[in-house]
């Protein structure tokens, strides 16, 4: 059974009442709760991991080397500058794919750069929960090899 690691980044505590026009009103109890039935009907174990830390998820990342087989991460902020968590990930030496709950090609500019793009198998972005959901299965498929 194929392990996948879920980090959320910082502020992500907050889905449900931080602007909800934006991220919607699901909360983060709510977002791995329907993660981790959709992990039920693919077959996989899921694990989450969230933290407004960025060391904290380094290290999370560190440790998933020995359980996980796959990533799925929304960085958030730390998506567009964290050099310590992209390293972290491009040294765990396994599938890496990057959600964003908002399309971050849509909104302030700063926004657009993702310093994990260029490691991760794919980005998936502006499909609120379904982003997730997404980045899921996607892990999945590359861990069967369905992916080029």
């Amino acid at each position: 059974m194929p392990n996948v690691l879920v980090i959320h980044g910082p502020n992500l505590d907050l889905l449900g009442t931080r602007e909800p026009e934006i991220y919607g009103r699901a909360t983060l109890q709510e977002v791995n709760q329907r993660l981790q039935q959709e992990a039920g009907e693919l077959g996989i174990e899921v694990r989450f991991f969230q933290s407004n830390h960025e060391g904290e998820i380094v290290e999370a990342i560190h440790e998933a080397r020995d359980w996980a087989d796959a990533l799925v991460i929304n960085a958030a902020a730390f998506t567009h500058y964290s050099i310590a968590i992209r390293d972290a990930l491009e040294a765990a030496g396994m599938p890496i794919v990057e959600v964003h709950m908002s399309n971050i090609h849509a909104r302030e500019p700063f926004r657009s750069r993702s310093v994990i793009a260029s490691i991760a198998h794919g980005q998936i972005t502006g499909f609120g929960l379904g982003s997730y959901l997404l980045g899921l299965h996607a892990a999945c498929m590359i861990l069967a090899g369905k992916q080029a």
